[in-house]
């Protein structure tokens, strides 16, 4: 059974271990079928390290030609020269760390090879009677570069001289990276680095139209989880709730593998051990308040810098009350979904998992929070006494401050602006005051374009709040029933309803209603 190091960075490899073996099964699937593909995730999701453990599992029956580009300078991509003897290079030391013969690996280097040709007649002479399988990292350090596009067009000529058996190469070859290879003529003509043929303005002519589809899960499920927790308790001797605290950091991280092995760092090293799911909270809050140290999460905020369409699009999917359809075809989408922002539920896109929504929630609220001091969308809150005492977060009294609030600054704005904006105010009043003592997160429901549930944890509190927009007296009824669902989700006793009303003769109100036996709910309407 091969097992492997979730990140290979963070956390000691003898504590954390997941089970791979069923995922690279189905990538071995694709290797035995000679398919060309592309591994395309967001950054940390482990692509290195899956390689690393499909060049092991793939030994016993292939050649693996494991390289990077990382290292791959402007003077290797100045022309194809440069470029095929730096691969050739590169290729020769891979296969020093194979069972092939020194011979062998010396007759790689061939200094005759001057450009792509030379290149496909050498790999050519070089893959007779062989099995060799090509696996390229960090591909997108050379997805800028006109080389690189005549280097993948030489492997999609022979893929196909291949399948008329009518050469030698390559047996599978794999890319591994953030952007969509497919896609990398397109974006070189777009940006003027490549000089379209006539008709040649859509993706069908890519070098890497190829590829087979990608289908394999790279986030970790909640039994893989689990397994790594099963080695971790055997390994130390201590009894774990392996089910609760499996589900609980699924339900935050949803698999994203550098969020799940720093999630179990810190409750190793610094959260004195606390297996359990408020030790899962507490682990985030350490996470989300140390995000600058995150590589992945300057990632993060870099897209929505970079990138107007991102930032508005982000913006959008975490604030507005209209739902995305998950469409490939909609750039902005498919750049959110290769940067791992976002993921298909049910069709519609959501934010990829909890941890990026509580980052993109503070991110949003300072950004506007600094815009507040020259325009007036968001007016910084001023009073936020009563709310914090001994300790503990009054969420009712929360609530009341922000109904005035509320009042002061924004009822008599434009109502389909306050409409879309209601939930970013909550939010930006919110947060201030949870202060690194805690953290907010959305749960939005697809079934219900009106409904959001807010969900905050405060040290060892833990509230979820209904916000919605009043369609009558029959949905604020049904409200009721499902904030019950989901606090008996969360095990709570207390819940809150918070209404906006955008009448004329809108209703006000705030009171304490009991649903059941041990069960209440405060209504507040605004």
């Amino acid at each position: 059974m091969r097992k492997f190091n979730v990140t290979g960075i963070c956390v000691p490899e003898e504590n954390f271990m997941v089970d791979l073996t069923e995922k690279l099964k189905q990538i071995k699937v694709m290797v035995d079928e000679k398919e060309y593909f592309t591994i395309n995730r967001g950054r940390q999701y482990g692509k290195s390290t899956t390689l690393l453990e499909l060049e092991k599992f793939l030994s016993d029956e292939y050649t693996v030609i494991s390289i990077s580009f990382e290292g791959f300078d402007e003077e290797e991509f100045a022309n194809a020269e440069n470029f095929c003897q730096k691969l050739l290079g590169r290729i020769y030391d891979a296969l020093l760390f194979t069972s092939e013969s020194q011979e062998y690996c010396e007759s790689w280097k061939n200094l005759d090879v001057k450009g792509f040709d030379d290149l496909g007649r050498h790999i050519t002479a070089m893959s007779r009677d062989k099995k060799l399988v090509l696996m390229v990292d960090e591909v997108d350090k050379a997805s800028n570069n006109r080389v690189f596009l005549g280097f993948l067009s030489k492997l999609r000529e022979k893929f196909l001289a291949r399948k008329a058996r009518k050469d030698f190469t390559f047996h599978s070859v794999i890319l591994a990276g953030v952007y969509d290879i497919k896609n990398i003529k397109l974006k070189l003509i777009q940006e003027g680095l490549h000089t379209s043929d006539a008709g040649e303005t859509t993706t069908h002519n890519s070098p890497w139209n190829i590829a087979a589809q990608f289908k394999v899960d790279m986030s970790f499920s909640i039994p893989e989880i689990k397994t790594m927790l099963v080695m971790y308790e055997q390994e130390r001797q201590m009894e774990i709730n392996i089910g609760e605290v499996a589900a609980e950091i699924y339900q935050y991280t949803s698999g994203y593998p550098v969020l799940v092995s720093t999630i179990c760092k810190y409750i190793d090293e610094d959260l004195a051990k606390q297996w359990e799911a408020e030790g899962v909270r507490r682990a985030v809050k350490l996470l989300v308040a140390q995000k600058e140290n995150i590589p992945l999460f300057d990632s993060l905020f870099k897209y929505l810098e970079n990138d107007p369409n991102v930032y508005k699009f982000m913006y959008s999917v975490l604030f507005s009350n209209q739902h995305w359809s998950f469409m490939l075809g909609n750039p902005t989408i498919a750049l959110c979904y290769r940067y791992g922002l976002i993921e298909s539920v049910d069709k519609k896109v959501k934010i990829s998992n909890k941890i990026f929504e509580i980052l993109l929630i503070e991110y949003f609220v300072s950004k506007e929070k600094m815009e507040s001091l020259l325009e007036t969308k968001a007016v910084i809150p001023e009073n936020y006494s009563g709310i914090i005492g001994d300790g503990k977060f009054n969420m009712q009294t929360c609530l009341e401050k922000f109904a005035k609030y509320y009042h002061q600054h924004y009822s008599d704005k434009d109502i389909e602006f306050i409409e879309r904006e209601s939930r970013f105010f909550f939010l930006f009043f919110l947060n201030p005051i949870l202060n690194g003592h805690g953290f907010a997160h959305i749960e939005s429901h697809f079934t219900d374009d009106r409904r959001m549930d807010v969900v905050v944890n405060y040290l060892n509190q833990q509230f979820v709040i209904e916000l919605k927009i009043w369609r009558g007296e029959k949905r604020h009824e049904e409200a009721y029933e499902q904030l019950q669902g989901y606090m008996d989700k969360l095990s709570l006793d207390e819940g809150y309803l918070l209404t906006f009303d955008f009448r004329e003769d809108k209703l006000q109100q705030q009171k304490w209603v009991e649903v059941r036996d041990g069960m209440k709910i405060f209504d507040m309407i605004i």
